[in-house]
């Protein structure tokens, strides 16, 4: 695919769409926002599928949850959007909670809420967007728990992702992190919003994916990491 600089617009027969940046190829112009931003139609009215993924949940000693995920098609868009992308929740620490991921938004369309942090040692997570704790219904997966009497000497559960539960942590398993999605409506086959993976028991980091809308993974014994940020993406032709 041959990038192009979001300043410049993609236009044809009087129609004019600028924002983000701009990706041609096989007759699509994909604009993909990283940022907040505004996506602007001038001269009449395209038809264009939107992927709205909010920032993941920042890791403690639980993991963070992915951020929420929701796609829209067929949207007819004309005149000013404005795109709001989530930035990745903090990082917690020994006794403080992961930030909460910002939660992301196209235009007017349903707000996509941004994933739970991790929770302390013995808490839950926060329950926003794929949470350590409960899942946004529709756009992310509850987190997973611990079996165990003292969650401080088993192993942590996984963040929730936007394609699964995050998996329970035991005395001899970390939780898995919970899966992401898989999407293609940027031209190419991408996975993205998944969770954090649970903490070892003793000491060391989860897994933490790097993929957008990602949540961190549970620590113990290091510091912990901070979510992946959001992501807006726009497909549409212009014919």
């Amino acid at each position: 695919m041959t990038p192009m600089l979001g300043i410049m617009a993609s236009s044809m027969r009087g129609l004019t769409v600028t924002g983000g940046t701009l990706v041609i190829s096989g007759g699509y112009n994909y604009r993909t926002f990283t940022s907040s931003g505004t996506l602007t139609v001038s001269g009449g009215t395209i038809t264009a599928d939107v992927l709205v993924i909010a920032g993941g949940g920042g890791g403690a000693s639980g993991a963070g949850g992915a951020g929420g995920l929701l796609p829209f098609t067929s949207q007819s868009i004309t005149g000013s959007k404005t795109v709001t992308v989530g930035a990745a929740g903090a990082q917690g620490d020994f006794g403080v909670q992961g930030g909460l991921g910002g939660d992301s938004q196209f235009g007017s369309t349903t707000l996509v809420k941004g994933g739970g942090g991790g929770g302390n040692v013995g808490s839950t997570g926060q329950t926003d967007g794929s949470a350590g704790g409960s899942g946004t219904v529709g756009q992310g997966n509850s987190g997973g728990g611990v079996n165990g009497d003292n969650s401080d000497i088993v192993n942590g559960g996984g963040g929730g992702g936007a394609g699964g539960s995050g998996g329970t942590g035991s005395l001899n398993v970390s939780g898995t992190a919970g899966v992401g999605v898989v999407s293609s409506i940027n031209g190419t086959a991408t996975t993205y919003a998944e969770g954090g993976g649970g903490c070892p028991r003793n000491t060391g980091t989860g897994t933490t994916n790097s993929t957008k809308g990602s949540g961190s993974g549970g620590s113990r014994g290091t510091a912990p990491a901070a979510g992946q940020n959001g992501i807006v993406i726009v497909r549409y032709r212009l014919y």
